[in-house]
């Protein structure tokens, strides 16, 4: 879907059989779990009400592992795959996580160390660049803040994204940092990792039967393979930039929109399960 096509918005052309056919959920985090960096009471509730209703879900986010880890035990999840699909959180039945890698732990010490170069020539060269406030949580990508403590303009941000191809990373920008990373893996590539992982399945297999929703450009590759792919209205402000728009809006922006997505699928559960 080209970024000239308009958005369909979801509450009054998502039809109760097509939703009764979604069996989960994966969903960014910032900004469309949460709002102002905080997971909202309703948000929450969407979670719990989407988990009791037999739907999983689980979380594919840019964010640092370590800083996943207080959510992973806490919010209804199947697991949080972290780090643009490079690390997974999966929390056990006896209470406890299990943490997964897509790469072995030599690989992940090289490539630490080399992004960490990169981190360091970046704040050095690019003006008023800063690693973002999460970074100690990070083990496999580095990030830029551009909007969550500090703003850079679209022309820095596109020098930092720049540096980090230039380095031979993949970069993407989120609504708050800026990511990059050594290896295959990205959202997609952890979204079917993941299901592997977890539970011997074929994602490409099953791509009707789940929704993803997201809210910025590190969100497209999801938005284009995904049938039933959704943004939150601040989706908005980042079209511009998409070359792939999610297939349908919700009418609020943030925790709100998650909670209005989460109330049209439980609708349509309970006449059409599927």
């Amino acid at each position: 879907m080209s970024a000239s096509t308009p958005f369909l918005h979801l509450l009054s052309t998502l039809t109760a059989p097509q939703a009764g056919t979604v069996n989960g959920v994966l969903t960014d985090i910032d900004d469309t779990l949460t709002t102002e960096g905080a997971i909202t009471p309703e948000a929450l509730q969407a979670l719990h009400d989407l988990k009791a209703a037999g739907l999983r879900v689980i979380a594919i986010t840019g964010r640092p592992v370590g800083w996943s880890e207080p959510f992973a035990p806490v919010w209804p999840l199947d697991a949080i795959v972290a780090e643009n699909g490079a690390v997974a959180l999966i929390p056990e039945a006896d209470g406890r996580l299990r943490r997964c890698y897509q790469q072995d732990e030599a690989l992940r010490q090289q490539q630490y160390l080399r992004m960490q170069a990169v981190l360091q020539d970046i704040e050095a060269t690019v003006p008023g660049a800063r690693r973002a406030t999460d970074s100690a949580g990070r083990e496999t990508d580095i990030a830029i803040d551009h909007s969550e403590f500090t703003t850079l303009p679209p022309q820095a941000i596109e020098q930092v994204v720049a540096r980090m191809r230039a380095a031979g990373m993949n970069a993407t920008v989120s609504s708050i940092h800026i990511n990059g990373w050594y290896g295959p893996h990205n959202k997609l590539e952890g979204a079917r990792w993941i299901l592997r992982e977890l539970w011997g399945r074929k994602l490409d297999e099953e791509l009707d039967r789940w929704v993803y929703v997201g809210d910025s450009t590190n969100d497209q590759l999801m938005f284009e393979h995904f049938p039933f792919s959704v943004g939150v209205a601040n989706v908005r402000r980042f079209v511009p930039q998409l070359q792939h728009l999610p297939r349908y809006i919700t009418p609020s922006e943030r925790g709100a929109g998650f909670a209005e997505l989460a109330q049209v699928l439980l609708a349509a559960r309970s006449v059409s399960p599927g």
